[in-house]
């Protein structure tokens, strides 16, 4: 039998035959991946034409592509958010409204900090701010990742119901919209923490 190659209009819920759904088994999703990437694997196709060969390779890249993707809960929204609405570029990174005056005192301090003597009185005194500051946005990035985990379960809720109303649609716009809001604020404080950890580090 020969070798068919994965269409590119194929997605990568589709690509590894799961639904649409934001909640996945991780160890089943592994156990597809491996099954899949058997079947795939260049060695296997040693003895074929260059073309099956050529083929079996492009597959194999695909289904690590899907599966790194589909593996991480954050990346997995990003990506059906990409599939049901559009690029996942739309998604631009922007500051939580209500963090907005505290991120921009924070901005402050770290410019402080990086021109402060780090051993002198000063330059300890910002750092621990600094590290108070860190864990109150570490916090804040838990409760967004507990918000997306509850908008998953809705999102699969509503695909397990299957509904085509008016009223389904407007549901499940909804959901998309809240989900491109926390995962653009969970980025950009993502941003901020790892540039606080490499700051505070240094």
């Amino acid at each position: 039998m020969k070798v068919q190659p994965v269409s590119k209009d194929t997605d990568y819920f589709t690509c590894l035959g799961f639904p649409r759904r934001l909640t996945l088994d991780p160890k089943k999703l592994e156990a597809k991946f491996y099954e899949l990437s058997r079947a795939f694997h260049p060695d296997f196709y040693q003895a074929k034409s260059p073309k099956e060969q050529t083929i079996s390779l492009s597959n194999a890249a695909v289904l690590n592509t899907a599966y790194r993707t589909l593996r991480d809960p954050i990346q997995r929204a990003e990506y059906l958010l990409a599939l049901e609405s559009g690029s996942v570029k739309d998604i631009r990174t922007s500051p939580p409204a209500d963090l907005f005056e505290e991120i921009l005192e924070l901005q402050d301090t770290l410019e402080q900090y990086r021109a402060s003597d780090r051993e002198s009185d000063e330059g300890q005194q910002l750092r621990k701010t600094l590290q108070t500051e860190k864990q109150t946005l570490d916090r804040r990035r838990e409760e967004m990742e507990s918000q997306l985990r509850q908008l998953f379960t809705g999102w699969d809720q509503l695909q397990d119901r299957g509904e085509a109303t008016s009223q389904a649609r407007a549901e499940r716009d909804r959901i998309l919209k809240q989900m491109r809001e926390l995962l653009s604020h969970r980025t950009y404080i993502n941003n901020i923490v790892n540039d606080l950890a490499a700051t505070i580090a240094s």
